[in-house]
C-alpha cells in the first residue's frame, strides 16, 4: 500500500483543480505554493506513483513535454493546432475504443491514448472573426 504523504496529496489536488493538462514543471510551481520545500525530483517521483496507482493519467506527446491529467477516467483529448493547448473533448455518445479490439488475437491492451487534432474553442472563434 502506498502512503498518502502531504506532497502526494498536494500534487493530486493541484491536478484535480487544474482546467488544463499540466507539465511536471507547472505542477511543481503550483505545489511549491502549498509545500515550499518540495523538490522537482519529489514531484516527478510522485507523478509516476500516482499514474501507476491509476489516480492520474500521463499524456505523452511526440512533440513537447509529458503532461498530466487529474481525470483518471478514459476520455479523449483535443490538441489545438494553433496554440498547442491540450484539453478534454466531450463526446456526444459514450465511446470506448477497446470495444474495437479483437481480443481473440492474443493482444494485451493496458491503456488507450486518443487525441484529436483541430482548433480549440478560443482559436476557432478567433478564426471566424
Amino acid at each position: 500500500m502506498v502512503r498518502v504523504t502531504p506532497q502526494r496529496k498536494a500534487i493530486l489536488q493541484v491536478l484535480r483543480r487544474a482546467h488544463a493538462h499540466l507539465t511536471a514543471d507547472e505542477i511543481y510551481a503550483a505545489v511549491r505554493a502549498e509545500v515550499p520545500r518540495i523538490s522537482l525530483g519529489t514531484v516527478y517521483r510522485n507523478l509516476e506513483i500516482l499514474a501507476a496507482m491509476g489516480l492520474i493519467q500521463k499524456i505523452a506527446s511526440g512533440s513537447g513535454p509529458m503532461r498530466f491529467d487529474g481525470n483518471p477516467s478514459r476520455h479523449v483529448h483535443l490538441r489545438c493546432e494553433r496554440c498547442g493547448t491540450l484539453e478534454d473533448l466531450p463526446m456526444k455518445k459514450p465511446f470506448d475504443p477497446l470495444e474495437y479490439v479483437d481480443a481473440s488475437l492474443g493482444h494485451v491492451v493496458r491503456g488507450v491514448t486518443m487525441e484529436f487534432h483541430g482548433l480549440c474553442r478560443r482559436c476557432a472563434a478567433e478564426t471566424d472573426t
